[in-house]
């Protein structure tokens, strides 16, 4: 992927000097399209690298290298802005500072964490690192197969039987036939797992200690999710310029100052998407604090809707 950025970064350079003078070209605007693909690079690395560095205590890049993502993709919004706003002078000045910023990262990926990862992380870690890369996809290009990750976890599986499953994706039981009692009624963990996959919104649920125990797989995410997040510390799954946000909404929880929270945010592009999160405290029956379930919901059609449908119209 960085091989491909350094290729898209070679093409606009000639091209940033035309446009900066005024000019409008097609070329520029699909490179700028294929440029704004660093955005699954990077969270590709937040959501899967840096879950397995933090259990090494290899904790750096979490609350560094993300806010440095996060200065990019801010200069990135900048850059277009200021191409589809015409102002030639602050496009100049961006195209230099974005450029740099990414020639930068490059650098720190090839030169510190990459290596450092390497040295850290055991074959099997980087086999259950790649398997769940799918999740949330590729920049650019597509992986070949010639290291096959299945290969590698079975044949630590057959030495350590013990450790059949990832410490950070292990399954959740879903094949269990036997039914599980609730308030009312009862379902077997599979029902429970179609169920939930099924609603139309995306759920997080963090335990009592701060630790990511689920997320639901639904047709069409709004965030990205990979199962490296599985008992992930929920602070470290959001930027750092946020983590103080997340904090505080769990204290409030945890005192029971509060119970709900809820944001709203445009979203996609070019923020054509209406999203509603809400956090729900949860407690036990003796009224112990027991985590909190993360609800995000694309509201965009409900938004829309007038007047009243009382007739199925399929």
């Amino acid at each position: 992927e960085n091989r491909a950025l350094r290729k898209i970064l070679k093409r606009l350079r000639p091209l940033l000097r035309q446009v900066a003078r005024g000019a409008r070209i097609r070329e520029f605007e699909e490179a700028l399209e294929e440029l704004k693909d660093v955005e699954i690079h990077y969270r590709r690395k937040e959501n899967q690298l840096f879950p397995y560095l933090e259990q090494v205590e290899f904790t750096g890049p979490s609350k560094v290298m993300w806010g440095k993502h996060d200065e990019i993709r801010q200069q990135l919004r900048e850059f277009e802005e200021a191409y589809r706003r015409e102002d030639w002078r602050g496009f100049a000045a961006l195209s230099r500072a974005v450029l740099r910023a990414l020639r930068r990262m490059i650098f720190m990926e090839e030169k510190i964490l990459f290596p450092t990862a390497l040295k850290k992380l055991s074959e099997r870690k980087w086999a259950e690192i790649r398997r769940g890369e799918g999740e949330i996809g590729y920049a650019w290009i597509q992986p070949g197969n010639l290291w096959d990750p299945s290969v590698v976890i079975a044949a630590t599986a057959a030495k350590e039987p013990g450790k059949a499953q990832s410490s950070v994706s292990a399954g959740s039981g879903a094949g269990d036939s036997a039914e599980m009692p609730l308030d009312v009624g009862s379902l077997s963990p599979e029902q429970v797992n179609l169920m939930l996959k099924n609603l139309p919104i995306d759920m997080t649920y963090v335990d009592e200690n701060d630790r990511v125990r689920y997320y639901s797989q639904g047709r069409e995410r709004i965030f990205p999710r990979s199962p490296a997040v599985i008992g992930r510390e929920v602070q470290n799954c959001h930027p750092p310029k946020s983590v103080h946000v997340v904090e505080k909404i769990l204290e409030s929880f945890k005192r029971k100052e509060k119970d709900t929270a809820e944001f709203w945010l445009s979203f996609g592009e070019p923020n054509d998407r209406f999203i509603h999160i809400r956090y729900f405290a949860l407690y036990d029956q003796e009224g112990a604090y027991r985590g909190v379930v993360e609800v995000s919901q694309d509201v965009t059609g409900i938004r829309a809707l007038k007047g009243q449908k009382r007739l199925l119209d399929w």
